[in-house]
């Protein structure tokens, strides 16, 4: 009987790292889901900085690179070249504060949405003037300040200018008159709500003195 060999122990593989999402200071590390979903969210405030008009990218604190960066984006026409363009911007606005960036695109839609809505308006008067009479009426009431009489010679100059064959209350818009027409009510509407601002200011400067 041949003697037994001493049994060798098996070596053991060392056990695999576990990624528990901590760092060597023992804080938690982003996933990478979150990472990835904070860069789309920077590409996508990225391409919502390319909205902004030049002066309010000026009144940002960005850096030159990234303002080279904003500049090539609004040159390139292809497709492929814009969406790399996001990329890199989207990289370079993750060493910066993004705070401001939304503030200042948060600031120019609203005002952009306002601006909109007082067109609409402006048209919705005019319309209005144009086709019922009764409409003068409602306007007088609303903004008895503004020079009727000059409303009235708009208005009839205005609805010269309507086709015969045209849907009441709708004229040639290349016609001068009607151009006429839309610019001064939005001169009317724009100081009405200027003058609405400034007393809404005077009001809470009276209220911060009364609190002070």
């Amino acid at each position: 009987m041949s003697p037994r060999r001493p049994s060798v122990p098996l070596e053991q593989e060392p056990d695999a790292e576990v990624d528990d999402g901590v760092d060597e200071n023992g804080y938690s590390r982003p996933s990478k889901s979150q990472l990835k979903r904070e860069s789309h969210e920077l590409q996508e405030l990225g391409e919502a900085l390319l909205e902004l008009p030049a002066n309010r990218v000026d009144d940002l604190d960005l850096s030159d690179r990234l303002r080279e960066v904003i500049a090539d984006a609004h040159r390139v026409k292809t497709h492929e070249g814009r969406r790399r363009q996001l990329q890199l911007l989207g990289k370079l606005m993750r060493g910066i504060d993004p705070q401001p960036i939304r503030e200042a695109v948060a600031s120019f839609r609203l005002g952009h949405a306002r601006n909109a809505l007082a067109l609409h308006q402006v048209e919705v008067w005019r319309s209005d003037l144009i086709a019922n009479d009764s409409a003068i009426t409602r306007w007088i009431g609303q903004y008895p300040q503004s020079d009727v009489q000059q409303l009235r010679q708009l208005l009839r100059a205005a609805r010269r200018d309507v086709q015969p064959d045209a849907a009441p209350g709708l004229a040639q818009r290349q016609q001068r008159a009607y151009r006429e027409l839309f610019q001064w009510l939005r001169a009317v509407l724009e100081a009405e709500s200027n003058d609405e601002e400034e007393q809404s200011h005077e009001r809470d400067n009276r209220d911060d003195e009364i609190n002070d």
